[in-house]
């Protein structure tokens, strides 16, 4: 052999170490059937969508989460939102309204009653509303909250479309991941 074809096997060989081929941490094994798990939620056809978001919205904004949602009901997924007379959730339940209204899912942070009079109007012919009566005594916010983990608990995957300081969404967002959903982020700013 001479020395090119040496030196040129020598470059195309690769070292492996052998000595910590055979460990494989917990943790490791976790992240591989999360990923997996996640991978399988992604290629699923119908899939239970969680969008909420800010209320502070472009209308500009709200036309392409009510385009969106409008899609993605006509590909066979449910919607999850809550209520909203502006926004995400309203635009989300526009778009799924439009769609098809059995694909909507409607969880309100306390009760019908307890929402704005332009809110109870768009709620009018959702088939599917879930109310909280045990919460009319929370402020909205603590409400909100857990509306939040309810509809992010019963996704497989969740559309947030927030700003940088949202801070109850973005302890939605950390809720969604730590639950091991599949988590989409529109940033507004």
């Amino acid at each position: 052999m001479s020395e090119n074809e040496k030196e040129n096997q020598q470059q195309s060989s690769i070292m492996v170490p052998l000595d910590d081929m055979d460990t494989v941490s917990d943790d490791d094994i976790h992240k591989v059937d999360t990923l997996a798990q996640e991978l399988a939620t992604i290629r699923q056809s119908a899939k239970r969508i969680a969008i909420i978001g800010s209320r502070n919205l472009t209308i500009t904004h709200q036309q392409i989460i009510e385009t969106l949602t409008t899609s993605l009901v006509m590909q066979g997924n449910t919607i999850i939102t809550s209520g909203g007379s502006s926004g995400t959730n309203a635009a989300a339940i526009r778009g799924a309204m439009k769609a098809n209204p059995d694909k909507l899912k409607v969880i309100l942070p306390q009760t019908i009653g307890q929402q704005p009079s332009d809110v109870q109007d768009q709620l009018i012919g959702v088939p599917n509303i879930i109310e909280h009566p045990d919460r009319a005594m929370m402020t909205l916010a603590d409400a909100s909250r857990i509306c939040n983990r309810e509809i992010i608990s019963e996704c497989q995957q969740l559309i947030c479309f927030l700003s940088h300081t949202s801070n109850t969404l973005h302890k939605a967002v950390d809720f969604a991941e730590d639950s091991h959903k599949v988590v989409t982020v529109f940033y507004l700013d």
